[in-house]
């Protein structure tokens, strides 16, 4: 029996609501506001003993995936790689004299796009610079990791990244049915995705993950458990299961799928259903919403002493970083300052040029919002919370402070969402998958009932 599958709760509470990378979301950010306010604030609040994570966004690639939502340029045109990199390292040196210091950077990211649409000589010089200009772990103790795509991968590009002082990868599968590959024109076998796992594996990568997307066009429950069995035989680290929210009317790229093609929604509850059972059955921790982790990785391990964190890039294990991103349309979270860059590349290399900077809007959070964000956090995250602990933390009576939200906790815990041992809450196994839904009753910018403005919870 799946203890994590409850049909009539997630008829019930599968609201559109956040995924809650941030608190507030990206929907409060401003653009009103003159971007040296926030840049003023983020300085100004920044922790100069603290240690930073640092995101750089690549947002090339050379094929377009048509499920795909993510900010991004698709180009063959290579020779367009290199003047944003010259852009990216103007960025680069403003941002070190803002926040550098002697800062250790605990987590690096590159995300996109597709990083590894730079060449391998183009990602060793990115490294170059950001070592230049940031103390980064010789150590390899920090936290590095890079999105990589294996269409894109040299022979040497692997191993390039190893040398350069990335232990982590990502990559995504999707699914590997060839049906649905050419559906959503991302041709990737099985063998190539095993070659790229065993070949990160063997050169020292400690952890390994692999995306898939339920709910794409001429996915079946079959095909998908087919998906399932290959991908774990290959025992990646983690896996993150994600839920294809189709939107056209947002998404140009997804107007090429073909809606009669997608499966119903019967169907995609039923692979979710599945997916989750059969991941947790082969040994992998549902570490919550759409993440699995095996129980010796870091992110298990870290839920498993309340300190797991949740950032713009999703979990985390490193909870005290300012998050310092550059390039085009990447968030920076500087204590209670949100702020992010235009999403627009000329636009971008045009404000780079001018001011050395290319922030665009921003969000900063009053003594309220930094609250809410530590409840959710704490939810979201590790699955429980301690009023009475908690307000001693921040000199609250938690009840009487979110009194409205208790009683919204009751409803949500009579439903099973939630239970109680005392007065600490826990979120129940069959919460976990709607562990948005118990969030949003600590979010005062959301409508009742949620927005259409995010995705289904599943």
């Amino acid at each position: 029996m799946n203890r994590y599958w409850n049909p009539e709760l997630i008829r019930k509470h599968d609201v559109s609501g956040p995924r809650y990378t941030s608190y507030p979301t990206a929907l409060q950010f401003d653009e009103s506001v003159p971007a040296r306010e926030y840049i003023d604030a983020g300085r100004s609040a920044a922790d100069p003993t603290a240690p930073l994570s640092l995101y750089v966004h690549i947002p090339f690639c050379a094929h377009v995936c048509f499920y795909c939502a993510c900010n991004k340029v698709i180009t063959a045109n290579r020779s367009r790689a290199e003047p944003y990199l010259q852009s990216l390292y103007r960025e680069m040196s403003q941002l070190a004299d803002w926040y550098a210091g002697e800062r250790v950077v605990d987590q690096l990211h590159w995300g996109g796009g597709t990083p590894t649409y730079l060449s391998d000589d183009q990602m060793r010089a990115l490294m170059v610079e950001l070592k230049q200009h940031f103390r980064l772990l010789d150590d390899d103790s920090g936290d590095y990791s890079i999105e990589i795509d294996p269409r894109e991968l040299g022979d040497k590009t692997l191993a390039t990244l190893r040398e350069i002082g990335f232990n982590r990868v990502s990559f995504g599968v999707q699914d590997l049915d060839p049906a649905v590959q050419k559906a959503v024109n991302r041709i990737q076998p099985l063998e190539m995705t095993a070659k790229t796992l065993a070949e990160a594996r063997s050169l020292g990568f400690r952890s390994i993950n692999l995306d898939l997307i339920y709910g794409l066009p001429k996915q079946t429950l079959a095909s998908f458990k087919q998906t399932l069995a290959d991908i774990v035989a290959l025992q990646p680290d983690r896996l993150s299961v994600f839920n294809y929210a189709h939107l056209p009317e947002r998404f140009k790229t997804q107007r090429q799928i073909n809606a009669d093609e997608l499966p119903t929604a019967a169907e995609k509850l039923a692979i979710l259903e599945f997916t989750i059972e059969y991941l947790v059955s082969a040994g992998y921790v549902y570490i919550g919403m759409d993440h699995f982790a095996k129980p010796d990785d870091e992110l298990a391990i870290a839920q498993q002493q309340n300190r797991l964190h949740r950032n713009f890039q999703g979990y985390t294990t490193r909870p005290e970083c300012d998050l310092v991103a550059m390039g085009v349309s990447a968030i920076s979270q500087i204590g209670p300052v949100y702020y992010q860059n235009t999403a627009d590349i000329s636009a971008y290399t045009l404000n780079v040029a001018d001011h050395s900077h290319a922030v665009h809007r921003g969000v900063r959070l009053s003594a309220e919002d930094q609250l809410r964000r530590e409840v959710i956090k704490q939810l979201i995250c590790n699955f429980s919370l301690d009023p009475a602990a908690f307000g001693r933390q921040h000199q609250i009576n938690f009840i009487e402070h979110f009194a409205e939200e208790w009683a919204a906790l009751q409803t949500l815990a009579g439903d099973g969402l939630i239970d109680f041992e005392g007065d600490v809450l826990r979120v129940t196994d069959a919460g976990r998958l709607l562990v948005r839904r118990i969030c949003m009753a600590f979010d005062q910018y959301l409508p009742v009932g949620g927005s259409g403005r995010f995705s289904k919870i599943v």
